[in-house]
């Protein structure tokens, strides 16, 4: 009876054994179900941004505008994906769910960022597109870094050449004193800020749904109050004529011709700095030019990229 029970002792521990070997040859074996790619991404001690990497193809890297997030992009991707690209969300540091430290929240440190995640995904001749100040951004990304990594470029509503008027640029719906105010606004009353720019973000009341309204504005209140302030004195005090003046990859430049955020004077003025560009006026749009003319948006923006 002894023998028995040591016999079955072991049959049991051999048949455990068998059954945990079955089962790390059958997970070592598993083909992965994703692409393996990184969601969040370390641009420097302490800081990642997330990133968001869908399909294959030719890459397009899309940054996204004050104070939104990569998730914006949300009907780009589909569109981008379903045409056979692999795209690339990037959310600039205090943003979205990328990592809000303090410290610098400029043009310089945004396209630093871009530069290193785009040399940790070892992407090459991509089409970099961006929103607002995230036009801006991407505009200073090319001047400074010579267009590294990327070979086309395309701005959306950009907050560029200049977001407040100057002495010698009368252009704009801005001045430094309005974007004071605007910057006092974010530090006392954050959500009259929101409510604020909500009413002119779109061309009228009614060329944004209550549904996407609500959407975009659970993307802005993850932004950092902090980052949203110092990215504001970014818009107020750059200048990148001499920026736009340098680029010399294929442009393309879509504004709506009701943005009253980045009015379409703006559009005409980077159209004039960048030798060669393409502007496309979107006839019915506000400032959500990527929501308000999806379509268009899409079908110009998938025209651009795929252009030899």
């Amino acid at each position: 009876m002894k023998t028995k029970l040591i016999l079955m002792s072991l049959t049991g521990i051999l048949v455990s054994q068998f059954l945990m070997t079955i089962d790390g040859l059958s997970q070592t074996k598993r083909t992965p179900g994703s692409y393996g790619r990184q969601e969040y991404i370390e641009v420097e001690p302490n800081v990642k941004l997330h990133v968001t990497d869908l399909g294959q193809g030719p890459p397009v890297v899309l940054i996204h505008g004050w104070p939104l997030s990569d998730a914006m992009y949300e009907y780009q991707y589909a569109a981008l994906v379903e045409n056979g690209f692999r795209v690339i969300g990037i959310t600039l540091r205090g943003f979205g769910l990328s990592d809000k430290p303090a410290g610098k929240y400029n043009y310089d440190v945004f396209a630093d960022d871009i530069k290193v995640i785009l040399e940790k995904l070892k992407i090459q001749d991509a089409t970099i597109g961006g929103f607002s100040m995230g036009g801006a951004t991407v505009i200073h990304y090319v001047a400074k870094y010579n267009a590294a990594h990327v070979s086309k470029l395309a701005l959306f509503g950009a907050a560029a050449p200049l977001w407040t008027k100057r002495d010698d640029f009368n252009f704009g719906a801005w001045t430094k004193a309005d974007v004071d105010g605007l910057i006092k606004l974010n530090n006392t009353n954050r959500p009259a800020l929101f409510e604020n720019f909500g009413k002119i973000f779109p061309a009228s009341e009614t060329s944004v749904s209550p549904g996407h309204g609500a959407w975009l504005g659970t993307i802005q209140a993850q932004a950092s109050p902090y980052a949203m302030a110092e990215a504001m004195k970014t818009l107020r005090d750059s200048d990148l004529r001499a920026d736009m003046k340098s680029i010399k990859i294929p442009t393309l430049i879509l504004h709506g011709k009701l943005d009253k955020i980045c009015t379409y004077d703006l559009a005409e003025q980077m159209h004039a700095l960048v030798k060669g560009s393409l502007l496309v006026p979107m006839e019915k749009s506000g400032h959500a030019l990527f929501i308000e003319e999806l379509d268009k948006f899409n079908s110009e923006l998938l025209s651009f990229i795929k252009k030899k």
